[in-house]
């Protein structure tokens, strides 16, 4: 494991040790408790915002919202229990392979 997979793996543990908490005791703890509805919605909430900060091109409010949204993943990971690494193997399948030789290789 790298130094950028370590940050995300150990934010992911902490959001899966919250997955039991009282909804109190943390905002991470009240999303669970809330649902996948509010898991979903707030996933959907920072990816506009990382939108936004693209189009207003300021480094800071990219790197901000971001940050945001790898966090507001990883929560909707951690609700069905999937390991940030299972996430990197499926981009280690597809590196080095054509964005559109992957697209196609869908059964969609």
């Amino acid at each position: 494991m790298n130094e950028r997979d370590d940050i995300l793996q150990a934010v992911y543990e902490v959001i899966l040790d919250r997955k039991g908490a009282l909804p109190e005791s943390s905002y991470t703890a009240s999303l669970f408790h809330k649902g996948i509805d509010k898991i979903l919605k707030k996933v959907g909430e920072e990816a506009t915002e990382v939108i936004i900060a693209g189009k207003g091109g300021k480094r800071e409010e990219i790197v901000y919202e971001t940050a945001d949204l790898f966090f507001h993943t990883l929560v909707l990971l951690g609700h069905y229990d999937i390991a940030p690494a299972d996430v990197y193997n499926e981009l280690r399948r597809r590196f080095g392979t054509s964005g559109h030789a992957e697209k196609a290789s869908r059964n969609e």
